[in-house]
């Protein structure tokens, strides 16, 4: 704005609207996904056949610095959410269930969080009853060296280090073949 006229702004007139190429193609996918809730990607535990995982280095929620390289021995999911996602807080207490249900076996839940505001994230959390081990990603640079674009999206990794699972889109983490899956990777109760 340039001052004009004995002090009144000047505002330049709005640009073009311009569509991004592909507009018609993702909007007639996300209108029939959103008309035809079922048909959408079917989340399924998929065995990974990508490279070795990216390193995950954020402050948690707690104040705590959680480092994936420190959790080598354990089984750890990492999932990709946010709370505006509404996939990801309907699939976040079967996280909480399968948590619970691996209690005392080394296993760790972290839910990496896309650059919300923490008051946002602990709202939630208070709201849905969730004891979860919270990640904040600000800018998304967890999520952007995950490949994470769309949410959720969740990978298992094994107690040597690498990525055994993934997912995209919602699971029950709490399904006996899910949870079966996941504590196989677990080293046998002694």
């Amino acid at each position: 704005m340039t001052p004009c006229c004995g002090g009144a702004a000047r505002v330049a007139p709005p640009r073009p609207y311009r569509r991004s190429p592909g507009w018609f193609i993702r909007g007639v996918l996300l209108g029939g996904l959103a008309l035809f809730p079922d048909f959408g990607f079917a989340a399924e535990l998929k065995t990974w056949t990508g490279g070795p995982p990216p390193a995950l280095d954020r402050m948690g929620l707690d104040g705590r610095r959680y480092r994936l390289a420190d959790l080598r021995g354990n089984v750890v999911l990492i999932n990709f959410w946010a709370t505006w996602c509404v996939p990801c807080r309907d699939e976040m207490p079967s996280i909480q269930r399968l948590k619970d249900r691996l209690a005392g076996r080394p296993f760790v839940a972290l839910a990496v969080n896309l650059d919300e505001p923490e008051g946002r994230i602990r709202k939630f959390l208070a709201q849905a009853s969730l004891d979860l081990t919270v990640l904040l990603d600000p800018g998304r640079e967890a999520a952007r060296a995950w490949n994470a674009r769309i949410l959720p999206a969740s990978f298992i990794i094994g107690p040597e280090g690498a990525i055994r699972y993934s997912v995209i889109g919602e699971i029950d983490w709490n399904d006996e073949q899910v949870a079966s899956r996941v504590s196989g990777l677990l080293p046998p109760n002694q």
